[in-house]
């Protein structure tokens, strides 16, 4: 991967949306059908070399199902049908599979930087095996039949995570998201449709699925990836040579905050976040991109909550994510 490509992109997925042949294809009300779908999907991943885990929503507590979606395992989407939900995870937590969402199967590979590819190969493994146990629901002439009709085709979604704060603050997204619109494309917040763009984290992923092939719905993703890649990158040289003073300044002020505060919700770090990450990709702090992706799971709400349950002198999830953030920047944080 190129360095410009590792300083935008965070990750890439693609996700396959599929229904078994047999069953009606939601199964909210029907919990014989939904424990059914979970069965083959357990059966079908039984011999895999790489293990799974399956964890059934019902049975979890509300702070661990959020946690699996802050780490992009499941949807929230998964939560409102919680009673019959349940996903299988890899134990590398590269794959999931979400059993009974609006379909019967969400199978997803997510990759860190720009590497869909991979993820395309590691979904439709799973795909094949899957299928092995029971026949997906398929019409020669549209394609995968799914609960949504914006769906049904390939029943594939391909994504790439960006960050993209000269963009934002630019204020450039309203023009790229009229430009992505006019590809089939759109663009989404950290946790896809409906959800808000804290860190000026964008979702960039296919909109059309019917009519295209897998191949050409990751290929329009990866132009337009690209291309944001470009307009990004452009826009940081341009802001460090007409105001390098100003941004460095900005940079190590939230530097500062993020490495010695001690209370801080999840909105204010977002901001933070993004200016560490920025500072990051840029040679300014001598920190690995890995481990400030890292941070970005580990000091969202429900881990925040559930490391503060962990002891009795932590006060509040805002102590509790400063005392993540300090211990982190302080074990990874590369001298001179």
């Amino acid at each position: 991967m190129s360095q410009a490509n590792e300083a935008v992109v965070v990750s890439g997925r693609v996700r396959l949306a599929r229904n078994y042949f047999d069953l009606p294809f939601s199964n909210i009300k029907n919990p014989e059908n939904a424990e059914l779908c979970i069965e083959r999907a357990q059966s079908a991943v039984s011999g895999e070399a790489d293990g799974f885990t399956l964890y059934k929503m019902k049975e979890m507590a509300e702070l661990d199902q959020q946690k699996l979606v802050e780490k992009h395992l499941i949807s929230r989407d998964l939560l409102k049908h919680a009673d019959a939900g349940a996903a299988l995870i890899r134990d590398d937590k590269h794959v999931s599979i979400m059993v009974n969402e609006e379909d019967h199967l969400r199978i997803q590979a997510i990759r860190p930087g720009f590497d869909l590819a991979v993820a395309a190969q590691d979904v439709f493994s799973l795909e094949s095996k899957l299928e092995s146990v029971c026949t997906f629901s398929f019409d020669p002439q549209l394609g995968y039949l799914t609960s949504c009709p914006t769906n049904t085709g390939t029943g594939m979604r391909a994504s790439l995570m960006m960050h993209l704060p000269l963009l934002t603050r630019y204020k450039q997204m309203g023009n790229v998201n009229q430009n992505v619109a006019k590809l089939g494309l759109t663009i989404r917040g950290i946790y896809g449709e409906g959800s808000d763009a804290l860190g000026d984290l964008y979702q960039v992923s296919n909109q059309v699925t019917l009519g295209r092939t897998e191949e050409e719905i990751i290929e329009a993703v990866t132009g337009v990836g690209r291309q944001l890649i470009g307009m990004e990158t452009a826009l940081r040289e341009r802001a460090m040579k007409e105001k390098p003073t100003d941004w460095k300044d900005a940079l190590w002020r939230s530097y500062g905050i993020l490495r010695y505060a001690v209370k801080m919700d999840e909105k204010e770090f977002m901001q933070h976040w993004s200016h560490l990450r920025l500072g990051t990709s840029m040679g300014i702090f001598h920190l690995s991109l890995k481990t400030v992706d890292d941070l970005l799971t580990v000091a969202q709400e429900a881990h925040a909550q559930r490391y503060a349950q962990e002891f009795d002198a932590i006060e509040s999830a805002d102590e509790a994510r400063c005392m993540l953030i300090r211990g982190t920047l302080q074990n990874n944080y590369q001298e001179e």
